[in-house]
């Protein structure tokens, strides 16, 4: 480990942070990370408990004087996206993280740093050890898989949790406090998919790279291109005027993530290579026209293919995948009527894998309005009833109404008032977060979302804001001792 990442402060944060980033814990492997949470809970001699789905609590008694005042329940998800770009080798299930500084920045090379949400668990463990602070009892909540559906929230078993109040040191903008979370649905398409017996023409590989990507709810109103619609818009564009076979497309990998990156394989004569080349750039040429202000990097290439291993499509089957992706709907479809910079309802076109006889497609649609969720996925229905595709539409998570006459945000901006000589900024977020889920199992919790700051979470350019994390330690602390008193 180099001296830069040596010296960061508050040390006991930082120890913590680059032992989970030697941990692989992307969704659905957190096991191992579970370990280390149990293990160094025992160490510290606290009471620890894991359940059916891996979720893992730790409780620390109070401060000596304080063990009967209302408990606080400390909680992040022990998950990480994995998103790397595609020149890094680099294996989420048995690679270490590896970080940088750079400048005010902390970041890794290449891939998704994990500090959303690694960062608030390794506050949750400093403190399990730290015999400075003053509190009343902690519960401290480590849940698995938020990324990839909410599930360790949404399998929380009753008298699981103890505590009256409740920080999820899961937001990513450090003076901000969220007191409320968009609820979200996914929707699987299958569009069955019949295919030639014979291929005319060589095979080319068009493939689309360097988009920004993003959190699909954090990042939705910043107007990045999803990949995959670029992907769609190309081949539409392209395909009125120059006949091709098109065998695939492939694009995004989470169903939270914009896509970055998306590919087809298709079959071209040589008498249309030149103009399918003319007509593909003409295309992209507008996109980048388009997205130039947030899409400085967006690359496109065009190259022969040797491995294609399945045959093209037949015409009407093409035809179908081509207008099905380029007619769903992506990006924000509304803004809150009375919160201007909140985005109310957007939706995701999130994946797309083409198998030899099916397309399957997810969207991740969002919104603080649950009637809202229900019109846009229909709207997407709709959509794939004219392409003769299959819709599920899955359950989806709820919202988190926000409070303003909570106690626990009055005694939490007076200490940011009193810490800061100002006011914190007060929001509701586009997002999931697992207060949602957390406060409909136990009724009259009293919640807030806070955290370090944190900048394009789910990409490779995710960063993690150094001073910030000082600020956030000393904030955490003077909030247990005030709840405590």
């Amino acid at each position: 480990m180099s001296s830069k990442l040596i010296g960061l402060k508050p040390e006991k944060i930082w120890k913590h942070f680059f032992e989970i980033l030697k941990i692989p814990h992307c969704s659905g492997n957190e096991k191992a990370l579970g370990d280390y949470v149990l293990n160094f809970a025992k160490q510290c001699n606290l009471e620890s408990e894991r359940d059916s789905v891996g979720n893992v609590v730790v409780r620390k008694p109070g401060t000596k004087g304080l063990e009967n005042t209302p408990g606080i329940i400390l909680q992040g998800h022990m998950d990480m996206v994995g998103e790397k770009n595609s020149d890094v080798d680099f294996d989420f299930s048995s690679d270490g993280i590896k970080a940088v500084v750079d400048g005010e920045w902390l970041r890794a090379e290449g891939t998704t740093l994990g500090a959303d949400n690694g960062i608030g668990l390794a506050a949750s463990l400093a403190l399990m050890e730290d015999d400075t602070a003053v509190h009343g009892p902690l519960e401290f909540l480590f849940t698995v898989e938020e990324e990839t559906g909410l599930t360790g929230a949404t399998q929380l078993k009753p008298g699981f949790l103890r505590g009256k109040y409740l920080l999820n040191l899961d937001s990513e903008d450090w003076g901000e406090f969220t007191i409320g979370c968009a609820g979200g649905a996914d929707t699987e398409i299958i569009l069955p998919l019949e295919r030639r017996s014979t291929a005319d023409g060589d095979a080319y590989l068009l493939k689309l790279t360097g988009f920004k990507g993003g959190h699909s709810g954090v990042d939705i109103h910043l107007g990045r291109a999803n990949a995959i619609k670029c992907l769609a818009r190309i081949l539409y564009q392209v395909g009125r005027d120059v006949p091709f076979l098109l065998v695939d497309a492939v694009g995004g990998n989470l169903r939270n993530a914009i896509p970055r990156e998306a590919w087809a394989h298709v079959y071209i004569t040589d008498d249309h290579r030149d103009d399918f080349e003319k007509k593909k750039k003409a295309a992209f040429d507008k996109i980048v026209l388009e997205y130039k202000a947030v899409e400085p990097t967006a690359a496109v290439s065009f190259e022969k293919a040797d491995d294609v291993k399945l045959s093209p499509l037949n015409m009407e089957s093409q035809r179908s995948l081509i207008n099905l992706l380029y007619a769903i709907p992506h990006g924000v479809v509304s803004m809150h009527a009375e919160m201007k910079e909140l985005v109310e309802t957007s939706s995701n076109l999130a994946v797309v894998r083409t198998e030899k006889n099916r397309a399957k497609i997810i969207c991740s649609t969002r919104s603080s309005v649950a009637s809202a969720i229900e019109a846009t996925r229909h709207t997407i229905a709709v959509i794939c009833e004219l392409a003769d595709a299959d819709v599920t539409l899955e359950d989806g998570y709820p919202g988190w109404t926000p409070n303003l006459a909570s106690p626990l945000l009055k005694t939490m901006k007076d200490i940011y008032r009193n810490s800061y000589d100002e006011e914190p900024h007060i929001s509701a977020i586009h997002a999931g977060l697992e207060c949602g889920i957390i406060g409909e199992k136990y009724e009259g919790m009293d919640m807030i979302s806070f955290g370090p700051t944190i900048k394009f979470p789910h990409s490779p350019d995710e960063k993690l804001h150094i001073a910030s994390v000082s600020d956030f330690w000393d904030f955490l602390v003077l909030v247990l001792n005030k709840l405590a008193g």
